[in-house]
């Protein structure tokens, strides 16, 4: 059975600053029809204008992943790591038993988006970790390219929970082709552009 959830009907937020679409209940936006799928606890799509971001705050007993979309995001932690992501580009934060970290847009102007997403760990109480990778567009152009996995694949990112993410990038005229396994299933999220799933 596929379920359809259109952009137009997920939260919204609007801060100035950051103007974010909540998929899932989250903040000021609550709504008990959509609180997760499985594990996938977030998905937030943010636009945070030039020189804004978040402050440090604190996390824990989750698994925390930004997917830059354009522009650049700047990230700090307490664990001593500090760097800028641009598009293409996955940061992720095991909070585990607690780790605080902060996000901003370094350019003074132009604007960052990307896709903050959480999800719930295998276990509580785990050690804190941070990666990062880039993901070029030819990566991901017209294949399912695993940027974070459980188990690392394809040089992914690690997740600490049994769920894969992929990225692609899809021409005109083009299919993917994905056979979910039994017991499984899958959340598609559209970035832009439209798509036909099944027919």
């Amino acid at each position: 059975m596929i379920t359809l959830r259109k952009s137009h009907e997920r939260g919204h937020s609007d801060f100035g600053w950051l103007d974010s679409h909540h998929t899932f209940s989250f903040g000021e936006y609550q709504d008990p029809r959509h609180v997760e799928f499985g594990p996938l606890r977030v998905l937030n799509d943010d636009i945070v204008a030039g020189g804004g971001g978040f402050p440090t705050h604190p996390h824990r007993d989750m698994e925390i992943f930004s997917y830059v979309v354009e522009g650049a995001l700047e990230h700090r932690d307490s664990l001593g790591h500090g760097s800028i992501v641009r598009a293409g580009g996955v940061q992720h934060i095991t909070a585990g038993r607690g780790v605080a970290h902060s996000e901003f847009n370094p350019s003074p102007n132009e604007p960052v988006r990307f896709l903050q997403i959480w999800i719930k760990p295998r276990a509580h109480g785990l050690d804190p970790g941070y990666a990062e990778k880039q993901f070029s567009r030819a990566e991901k152009l017209n294949r399912l390219r695993p940027i974070l996995s459980g188990e690392g694949r394809e040089e992914s990112v690690i997740l600490q929970q049994d769920v894969s993410v992929y990225a692609s990038i899809l021409e005109a005229g083009n299919s993917l082709h994905y056979l979910l396994p039994q017991g499984r299933r899958a959340w598609i999220q559209m970035v832009r552009g439209t798509a036909t799933l099944n027919g």
